[in-house]
């Protein structure tokens, strides 16, 4: 006997997107699907909603013809406001197969046509392809190789626009550094506006994941050192920054060869 057809998702009631969303498991990103919030009881509230009203402005619009690529997707939510913009293609990436599953579903609620695959950032040249837009949001923190990861997006992904943010700690301020110094200058590194990014040994904020958490300095000289310029802070952690081509003879992507 055949199985019945399984009804579609963006034609369930809100009783029904409850009991699935409840079926998914517990929900990182607080979307409304329909009136049905995935994540009431959020720790950052309405999560990523807030950030999102941040940082709306910086970006265009209207993204029609363009592609977007958001890594570390999560449930989907940034790229399905790119898609709400027109982005003629939107491909969200994550490593963790159960927050792709609640993507899935929450872009079939919102009858949003995107594709989400299992793929780790390491890994993004196997997509052969670059995309107009590049989402990297909530994902350098949770990496212990975060320079090959945006030197990877550069060499790999990055056509021209990539959108980062990162938590930052330690000093707010940025330290006028110097192209060069001598091997005695050691008061150079003893200012903590210098570029700096702090090691997690075991755990932040209850996180085995969290590895490494640069200060602004430091968010800002590891863009620049990966190929990216920074036209604009809109708030904060937030950067939307260009790709611009390395200088000749400078550092590239350490990869394994195909």
């Amino acid at each position: 006997m055949s199985p019945a057809p399984t009804k579609p998702a963006s034609t369930l009631t809100p009783r029904e997107i409850e009991e699935r969303v409840r079926s998914l498991g517990e929900w990182f990103h607080n979307l409304d699907l329909k009136g049905v919030r995935t994540a009431p009881g959020h720790f950052l509230g309405d999560y990523p909603a807030r950030n999102w009203r941040l940082i709306a402005d910086a970006l265009p619009r209207d993204l029609s013809g363009k592609t977007v690529l958001d890594i570390g997707c999560n449930a989907g939510f940034y790229a399905m406001e790119m898609k709400k913009r027109g982005a003629v293609r939107v491909l969200g990436i994550d490593s963790d197969e159960r927050y792709l599953e609640q993507a899935r579903f929450a872009a079939e609620v919102n009858r949003l046509d995107i594709e989400f695959r299992r793929l780790d950032v390491y890994d993004v040249r196997a997509l052969r392809e670059t995309f107009d837009v590049v989402l990297f949001m909530g994902v350098l923190y949770h990496l212990r190789h975060p320079l090959l990861a945006l030197d990877l997006l550069h060499a790999h992904v990055v056509k021209d626009t990539l959108v980062f943010q990162t938590i930052q700690r330690g000093s707010p301020h940025v330290a006028q550094v110097p192209e060069d110094a001598s091997f005695d200058d050691r008061a150079l590194f003893d200012d903590l506006t210098f570029p700096l990014a702090y090691f997690i040994e075991h755990r932040y904020a209850h996180d085995e994941t969290n590895w490494w958490i640069p200060n602004r300095a430091g968010a800002e000289a590891l863009l620049r050192s990966a190929g990216f310029e920074i036209v604009s802070n809109p708030v904060g952690e937030f950067y939307v920054c260009k790709r611009r081509e390395p200088r000749p003879g400078g550092p590239r992507a350490v990869h394994p060869r195909p």
